[in-house]
């Protein structure tokens, strides 16, 4: 994130930069160190939820400091004339904190009273900071009649009550925290560490406050699980580079966001972020910057639908850590669609690559389906019907599909691109490196679709015009395994993308980028694969080493495997057709 220097006490962005990559392998390898055999999947449920427990106990405290020094302070309405008594009870009082779009802590879920009472000796009485005593849930009876004394159990059981406390406080949390500690039946030193690891995570740094450091924490973690996962990852993550690059090709300043497979949240996150880069930077006073940052903020309204749950919930406490308001609803999108009304301004999505048996042939005459019906073999054209139905007139998406979206004509594949070409929704294709995620080689490309190419917002008029970017040579191996884009990548791809909207510093540049028109794209048989229109030219791979050539090289050759089949199929389909079938 980029950040100003407002006065000499901020730290600078190459510090915050510094401070955070400090901070994330301290982490990682330390919470990775107590990890001992537990599953990563497991796992990070543990690690994330007491992230986001610290998140909500450090932003309850950060406003019970601000409401002490206002009740002490003479010259502030609320000052309180020194009654100790009265200040002690009005820190209590849960209108202070909701106003402020704090959520309400209970005393024995706060992170200081979790911390003194971690270690305790098991079957001592528990009480709060103040000295009272805890009282265990449904112990009533004629020798306790006000109940009886909580005794330490464990610390796995005083989390599962600390975060039961928050969610029965808290309405929009219901369902949404961790509560398994006891029954995964942690190692009790262990999560002792781990308690104390969350707890060395700084309440701020220079500019930067809980929500900043926490939330970053939280979405490195997430990251760094789903490379642990590897596949299973993921379901849930689609790496940032990827998402940022989408964020910055539709630029979401303003409307309603929608993401109908929204995993963890992280096209939303990045929308939040893109927000704050994009505030005007002139604005050197750092509270006003920070109120026009919220002003815009203020102005996105966000709407998801995840189908799992615990990913669902993953979702939610991101969005919370970064003070996002959203609807994100619970449920198959596909099959039962929770925003049915809904017209987006930006639709954002990495669905499922090539989802089986998805259900289709259960909503055949779903009105979704503008074009045509989409397979049931294939959820592909499912997801993007889907997306344009819920695009606003004038709006903008930006989707994650398989190569095999730009070419395939299996089944009515073929016929729904060619439809959506001639509508003039295409605006712009980008074709992308491999080896970019951690739970497919399946090589990608992004959809830039819009429901209006005419001039507006400093754009220029392109109607009949699509914009083809090869960017399969960019990027940069991060290790054996995985490739990933630099900032220069994003912004080389994002802005070449902006320059050819505005009419403004582009042109075609061979083996990279080429505009393209529909006559262009149906002398093509309406195949959108980028190589076909910029002129790429297969590259000399002497050089490569094995490591780098080899996945790339069996990614490619499973995905002609596929196209073999398809072929086949099609092939015998026809065959049939013509009576020569076995």
């Amino acid at each position: 994130m980029q950040l100003l220097l407002f006065s000499s006490q901020m730290s600078k962005p190459a510090d915050n930069q510094q401070f955070f990559r400090d901070l994330d392998r301290r982490l990682w390898n330390s919470a990775d160190q107590l990890r001992s055999n537990l599953d990563a999947a497991v796992y990070k449920h543990i690690v994330l939820g007491l992230i986001f427990l610290k998140y909500v106990s450090d932003s309850f405290e950060d406003r019970r400091i601000e409401l002490k020094l206002e009740f002490q302070n003479p010259d502030n309405d609320y000052y309180l004339g020194g009654d100790a008594e009265l200040l002690a009870s009005e820190l209590e009082v849960r209108d202070y904190y909701t106003e402020k779009n704090i959520f309400w802590v209970p005393a024995r879920a706060r992170w200081d009273f979790l911390r003194a009472n971690a270690k305790v000796v098991p079957g001592e009485v528990i009480t709060l900071l103040d000295g009272t005593v805890l009282i265990e849930p449904n112990s009533k009876s004629i020798r306790y009649p006000d109940g009886e004394p909580e005794k330490f159990k464990g610390l796995d059981i005083l989390l599962d009550r600390a975060m039961l406390a928050v969610e029965d406080d808290n309405p929009r949390l219901k369902n949404v925290l961790t509560k398994d500690f006891a029954r995964l039946q942690l190692d009790p030193d262990k999560l002792g560490r781990l308690l104390d690891l969350v707890a060395g995570i700084p309440f701020n740094h220079g500019e930067l406050k809980a929500k900043d450091i926490l939330g970053h924490v939280y979405e490195f973690f997430l990251g760094e699980f789903a490379s642990a996962e590897g596949k299973k990852g993921g379901q849930y993550y689609t790496p940032q580079s990827i998402v940022s690059l989408i964020v910055e090709l539709i630029e979401p300043y303003s409307g309603r966001v929608y993401d109908p497979c929204c995993g963890s949240g992280g096209f939303f996150v990045q929308s939040e972020k893109f927000i704050e880069e994009h505030t005007d930077n002139q604005v050197f006073n750092h509270k006003e910057r920070n109120k026009a940052v919220e002003d815009r903020k203020r102005q996105i309204s966000v709407y998801g639908q995840e189908s799992n749950p615990t990913t669902w919930r993953l979702a939610q406490m991101n969005l919370v850590i970064r003070n996002i308001e959203a609807d994100i609803k619970l449920g198959d999108t596909l099959l039962q669609d929770a925003f049915p009304n809904l017209k987006a301004d930006f639709v954002m999505a990495n669905p499922p690559f090539n989802l089986k048996d998805w259900g289709g042939e259960t909503i055949r005459d779903d009105r979704r389906w503008e074009y045509a019906i989409p397979p049931s073999a294939n959820a592909n054209f499912a997801w993007m019907q889907h997306m344009l139905y819920h695009l606003a007139p004038t709006g903008r998406m930006g989707l994650l599909l398989s190569n095999g979206s730009m070419s395939s004509n299996a089944n009515t594949e073929g016929e729904i691109r060619r439809a959506i070409v001639e509508a003039d929704q295409v605006e712009c294709m980008v074709a992308l490196p491999g080896q970019l995620f951690t739970n497919t080689q399946i090589p990608a490309c992004i959809w830039i679709l819009s429901k209006s190419k005419t001039a507006r917002d400093n754009r220029r008029n392109r109607v009949g015009e699509t914009l083809f970017i090869d960017a399969r040579e960019i990027g940069y191996m991060k290790d054996r395994i995985l490739r990933d884009f630099k900032e220069h990548d994003i912004r080389l791809i994002a802005e070449t993308f902006h320059n050819w909207q505005r009419g403004t510093g582009y042109v075609d540049v061979p083996g990279f980028c080429r505009s393209a028109t529909l006559a262009d794209i149906a002398v093509h048989d309406y195949v959108l694969t980028p190589g076909r229109y910029v002129g790429a030219e297969a590259k000399e791979r002497e050089g490569e080493s094995f490591e780098v050539m080899m996945p790339q090289l069996v990614a490619k050759l499973r995905e002609q495997f596929s196209e073999s089949a398809r072929l086949q199929g099609v092939i015998e389909e026809n065959l049939i057709g013509m009576g020569y079938g076995e």
